[in-house]
């Protein structure tokens, strides 16, 4: 198998050596994603479900621009800074994935990139 790596600019450029997403065989792996807005490369600062939101909407594009999509996720890890915003984000998460949910991981972290207040990656199905 050969490793296909994933670029597409509707999500935001990596901010360090490594690659949005990476494909090989019927699997995507995502990059951690910030609430980064990849038209305006502006970072979603205050507002929690805007930053789930954003961040899950780069990892939609990357699945996309794989060939896959959001249904054919497997499993998803939400890294957070402060696990008290876990029900708001499970409020935007919801809104995402509707029915045969992801396993997923969600754990706070001291500090993620940037002084986000999140970051989400995702394994999918192609």
């Amino acid at each position: 198998m050969q490793k296909e790596i994933i670029n597409t600019e509707k999500a935001p450029s990596a901010i360090g050596p490594y690659s949005q997403g990476t494909k090989i065989g019927n699997l995507v792996y995502t990059s951690g994603q910030l609430p980064i807005n990849p038209a305006t490369g502006e970072l979603v600062k205050d507002d929690v479900k805007e930053a789930a939101k954003q961040s899950l909407e780069n990892v939609k594009a990357i699945l996309e621009s794989a060939g896959t999509s959001l249904d054919k996720v497997v499993k998803t890890l939400v890294f957070v800074k402060d696990l008290n915003d876990f029900a708001a984000i499970n409020e935007v998460y919801a809104q995402y994935f509707t029915e045969n949910y992801p396993a997923r991981s969600c754990v706070q972290v001291a500090k993620l990139p940037m002084d986000a207040k999140l970051e989400i990656e995702a394994i999918a199905l192609v």
